[in-house]
């Protein structure tokens, strides 16, 4: 599942720029990683985020997730400062895996530039992305 309204990294994560509560619009935009990704790990038993009020670069690590195979770093899409994090996350890091779009959500931040969202892909490039990486195998 690829929703279109998203956009994408190469690094499987997910930005929403209009999520209601999250701020001036265009301006604050919502993190998670993909679908995609969640089936990777497998299930998930905790989830590290950043406190509110941090700074996060673009390709930068800003928290860990953590599977029954192993723990992977999730990246910033875009730069700015962190305005909220999914407290929910710490009591049930499943909702990554069962809700990866919507209650599995990771963090909001507000946009240092909002033209940073140029660099990120569309859902049609992410679906090919990850149609590529299934045809490399593991």
């Amino acid at each position: 599942m690829v929703p279109e309204e998203l956009r994408y990294t190469p690094d499987h994560e997910w930005v929403l720029t209009s999520a209601e509560g999250t701020g001036e619009a265009g301006t604050t935009v919502r993190v998670g990683i993909t679908d995609y990704a969640q089936a990777q790990l497998g299930d998930i038993v905790h989830v590290e985020l950043p406190r509110v009020g941090d700074s996060v670069v673009p390709g930068e690590s800003f928290g860990e997730v953590e599977s029954t195979k192993s723990v992977s770093d999730v990246f910033a899409p875009v730069a700015g400062e962190v305005v909220a994090r999914n407290d929910a996350l710490e009591s049930s890091p499943e909702l990554v895996n069962s809700d990866p779009y919507g209650e599995g959500w990771m963090i909001e931040i507000k946009l240092a530039d909002a033209s940073a969202m140029d660099s990120l892909i569309s859902a049609e490039d992410y679906r090919a992305r990850i149609e590529e990486d299934g045809r490399r195998g593991p």
